[in-house]
């Protein structure tokens, strides 16, 4: 049930806070995915033994030397991680082969304590390694259903390191089931709804319509209501407004585990949680306990402003109907590079300064503001607020359109700081920025306003 609650008014970096790699691992590890583990390392437990963390396993059968109240060991890698966690749709009495229903990949850089979160549309239309070309989301099918090595989770992996170019070291796949247990269990996630959602025609477990209506403001959700409020699509973008609630549920759930210190008080209830969700969670064999585990505790060690989010959606991608009439999307790939990067190019220290207009007055870079929405002299409007601010304004205008839903900041010749300077005047994401192939001369900076801004008060 939709409970109201009174809460402030959201800070936004407030979930990032708890946010890396660990958000999957511990995602995971609290729906079962150790018992998992367990299942495949130490088979006689599963039998019926009483192997628990912390016992003494049978050779060849390892399992982490932990005990209540112990501190949880810490991970020791120094290179990039990259997981790939699946969700699909499997309904009572369907044996699959699934499609999955979210793609994500979550990445963690232990050596300079950053990460990231990027998610994938399940449209978009993409090479698949031996199938042709397809919707990204059939990989999972294929591989299940052609009896791929590895199976479906490992075909979608390959598809996804394929196009994406960044290698996927782990794999994870939950269905909806494990999903609603692990909100239960945690007691229910805390999530800050930006607007009223009324979606009458939300899909129902028989194939029927299950209305579903969330309030605008702070509500208290159930693993049920969780779960309905990351697959709706009845808002404004559909499945990119979608990816974006994935993220920000993810984010909540990792939230309550950490800051309720739940991490300790569950590993113990393990063989509980297995039993309950065993048949909802595949994760690859090389994930191994003891990674786990210490994943799950960088978790809490990332700070905040070295955490990047982002969606592949309308600004990297293109609408396009296939032959057959299928409705896809067509990856614009210079453009889907520059989001990729954005996730999961390491942060570079940027020198610093006193005042931030002195590094930007050094760039000397040229910016053109451009208006993508229909409220009159918003480009002009905003030009003047910049330039009262040290920034080289070139001209303003009208963009190419006027129903951009998300504000860009084109940086042509790399001038990066005046972009994120920009950014940051302007109250924009940081995701807003992205590299592009150099426009006409004299242009260093093109910022594009869209439905998402607002003009900042002097």
């Amino acid at each position: 049930m939709a409970q109201r609650i009174p809460r402030r008014r959201p800070n936004t970096g407030r979930g990032a806070v708890y946010f890396t790699l660990g958000l999957a691992v511990t995602f995971l590890l609290v729906a079962g995915g150790i018992g998992y583990i367990f299942y495949q390392q130490v088979r006689a437990w599963v039998a019926g033994s009483d192997f628990l963390p912390g016992s003494n396993p049978s050779p060849g059968n390892p399992v982490i030397d932990w005990q209540p109240g112990e501190p949880i060991p810490t991970w020791e890698g120094k290179d990039r991680v990259n997981v790939l966690v699946m969700g699909i749709d499997a309904r009572p009495g369907e044996q699959g082969p699934w499609r999955t229903d979210s793609m994500i990949i979550l990445t963690v850089d232990p050596l300079t304590r950053s990460g990231g979160m990027l998610s994938i549309p399940r449209d978009l239309w993409v090479p698949i390694p031996g199938y042709g070309e397809g919707r990204i989301n059939t990989a999972h099918y294929l591989g299940d259903a052609y009896n791929y090595p590895g199976g479906g989770p490992a075909l979608a992996a390959r598809t996804v390191q394929y196009n994406l170019g960044v290698p996927i070291h782990h794999y994870a796949r939950v269905d909806f089931n494990a999903f609603v247990h692990l909100v239960d269990l945690i007691g229910g996630i805390d999530i800050y709804v930006p607007e009223e959602i009324n979606d009458p025609w939300y899909p129902g477990p028989n194939y029927d319509y299950d209305p579903l209506y969330i309030p605008a403001g702070w509500v208290h959700m159930n693993g049920e209501l969780a779960l309905k409020y990351a697959r709706t699509r009845h808002t404004g973008r559909g499945d990119f407004d979608r990816a974006a609630r994935q993220q920000q549920v993810l984010m909540a759930i990792l939230e309550k585990v950490t800051r309720l210190n739940l991490l300790p008080q569950l590993l113990p209830q393990v063989p509980q949680m297995w039993e309950t969700v065993r048949n909802s969670v595949v994760m690859d064999p090389n994930l191994t306990l003891d990674k786990v585990v210490r994943l799950a505790h960088l978790a809490t060690q990332i700070p905040k402003e070295n955490i990047r989010t982002a969606v592949i959606d309308e600004t990297c991608t293109e609408m396009w109907t296939t032959p057959d009439g299928q409705q896809v999307l067509v990856p614009v790939r210079d453009r889907m590079r520059a989001v990729r990067d954005y996730v999961f190019m390491t942060p570079q220290a940027t020198p610093k300064v006193e005042d931030p207009a002195t590094r930007v007055a050094a760039e000397a870079a040229v910016v053109h503001v451009q208006n993508g929405t229909l409220t009159p002299g918003l480009a002009q409007k905003t030009a003047e607020y910049l330039q009262a601010r040290g920034v080289q304004i070139g001209g303003y205008g009208n963009a190419d359109r006027q129903d951009y839903a998300q504000s860009m900041i084109l940086v042509y010749t790399g001038k990066r700081f005046t972009a994120e300077a920009i950014a940051g005047w302007l109250n924009l994401p940081l995701k807003a920025i992205v590299d592009a192939p150099a426009a006409q001369a004299g242009v260093d900076i093109l910022v594009i306003l869209g439905a998402d801004y607002r003009l900042p008060t002097p």
